[in-house]
């Protein structure tokens, strides 16, 4: 066994093992709640404190399973469907709270821990907090070493190569030109260019743009930072995807563009699909006031920027697959194969 598909291996065993703690914190949530033992979050009723933490319990289920997989022999024979999407949004959530833990560790703006479990309740311990934290961060750093070793297991061939080679032609040229052997680059569709405008919607609020938004006082740096994290994997995403549709620039190992458009991609349909639902509901249901102000955006321009990221991340999904399955065979890759 080489040495990175054995770094994977034991990498995702240590996911699945840091995100245990952040699952049995939960069940004793919900069980404590239920029972009377346990206090419900400020803002909750009980019906939405037990279902807002079932969801979360179900989601570290998820993740939990997904790091087994990355390592058990069965998790070869999932249905690769299955395999891509969770892998897809797993990494996604988690590509953004990496780095933001980090930096809101360092620059001191983690007055809340922006995860949007419920795990920012005034009421929960320190050492609770603590390996709630440790869940997310070793979760996420078991699947940036688990997660590549076991999708070039799988997919070989997919990360073979580099940019613009294609099996039988020469090396890709302008958008849509037809090689001898009939094949055609990927014309790149909407989905970066729509990428990009969110991210530069959210990069703008970021840095302290205030257009678009209906509270800028309720505003904190922990928002802004998690904000900005997002709006750099949106636009590195629609670099990634342009580059992979026109096969430029040349010669660039495909594994690096692969890397970022799954990445960016990923996080823009995983945040924006769990944020979309609370944005209608605070839209159309029109709780408290409070509840309201919870989100400085308007909350019509942030269901249109919310909907545009999950569209804008299927569709660069969708790009990366076609353009992985015009990949160099292995025994054709000679020392370009990663």
């Amino acid at each position: 066994m080489e040495r990175w598909d054995r770094a994977g291996r034991g990498a995702a065993y240590g996911a699945a093992l840091a995100l245990a703690p952040y699952l049995l914190i939960k069940v004793s949530w919900v069980i404590g709640s239920l029972l009377g033992l346990l206090p419900v979050g400020e803002g909750f009723d009980l019906a939405g404190w037990v279902l807002l933490n079932t969801v979360t319990i179900g989601m570290a289920g998820i993740g939990i399973a997904l790091g087994l997989a990355l390592v058990r022999p069965w998790g070869m024979r999932i249905p690769a469907p299955l395999v891509v999407f969770c892998a897809w949004t797993g990494s996604g959530f988690l590509v953004s709270v990496l780095p933001f833990s980090v930096l809101s560790t360092v620059l001191g703006a983690a007055d809340d821990s922006g995860d949007g479990g419920g795990s920012d309740d005034p009421t929960m311990p320190g050492w609770e907090a603590a390996l709630v934290q440790f869940g997310f961060i070793g979760m996420g750093l078991g699947l940036a070493v688990a997660l590549p070793a076991y999708l070039r297991r799988r997919w070989p061939d997919a990360f073979a190569g580099r940019l613009g080679e294609r099996i039988g032609g020469p090396a890709g040229g302008p958008t849509g030109e037809r090689f001898s052997d009939g094949t055609r680059t990927v014309r790149p569709p909407w989905a970066p260019a729509l990428a990009a405008a969110v991210g530069l919607v959210w990069l703008y609020w970021a840095v302290g743009g205030t257009l678009g938004l209906a509270h800028p006082a309720e505003r904190n740096a922990s928002g802004s930072l998690l904000t900005g994290v997002g709006a750099c994997w949106a636009l590195a995403g629609s670099a990634a995807c342009w580059a992979l549709a026109r096969s430029r620039p040349a010669r660039l190992p495909r594994r690096l563009p692969l890397a970022v458009c799954w990445l960016g991609s990923g996080s823009l349909f995983a945040w924006s699909g769990w944020k979309l639902p609370l944005t209608l509901f605070l839209a159309l249901a029109r709780p408290s006031d409070a509840a309201l102000a919870e989100l400085p955006e308007n909350l019509a321009v942030a269901a249109v920027l919310h909907t545009a990221a999950i569209a804008s991340g299927i569709g660069m999904l969708a790009t990366l697959l076609r353009t992985a399955n015009a990949q160099v065979p292995r025994q054709e890759a000679g020392p370009t194969a990663p």
